[in-house]
């Protein structure tokens, strides 16, 4: 039986975002939808200069999200549904380059929960990884999928 309730404080807190993982219905939809928020301050801005604050952010997410789901592993298990982290830190890879406006924010949430949910082209291998790596790499993993159909989209159509 998994304990939602561990002396693991920060981990609880940050792997669930703030809380947004303990919502009742599709937490990992709720981590994604947090992602795509946490880009609106940067609205309108072209992607180039959304990536000196988008690649320090991923890195962080995603060293303190390692951290945060191994710790929890032996009370949570095994990506467990509250870590809502990698959701977070996988939309924004889905945003890397890309300006931030709504077309690609609604692109890329749709195309990553897709990629999320259902794992295609070998993304399903990387959740083995140990030590809570396979938490995170798995939905980074999913952002670089989403994120290359966009700008696959935008070359065919000519505006990359």
């Amino acid at each position: 039986m998994k304990k939602w309730h561990t002396s693991r404080t920060w981990q609880k807190w940050v792997g669930a975002v703030g809380g947004a993982g303990f919502l009742p219905i599709a937490p990992g939809t709720w981590g994604a939808g947090v992602g795509a928020v946490m880009l609106l301050p940067f609205w309108g801005n072209e992607g180039s200069s959304l990536l000196p604050f988008i690649i320090p952010a991923i890195a962080v997410a995603t060293l303190i999200g390692v951290k945060a789901a191994h710790d929890l592993q032996p009370d949570w298990g095994d990506d467990p549904k509250p870590f809502v982290l990698d959701e977070v830190a996988g939309m924004w890879v889905s945003m890397l380059g890309l300006a931030v406006n709504w077309q690609n924010l609604l692109a890329a949430f749709f195309l990553f929960r897709i990629f999320d949910i259902l794992k295609p082209l070998g993304i399903r291998r990387l959740e083995d990884a140990p030590n809570g790596w396979g938490v995170m790499l798995d939905d980074l993993a999913a952002g670089l999928a989403t994120n290359l159909c966009i700008w696959g989209w935008y070359f065919l159509m000519g505006m990359g």
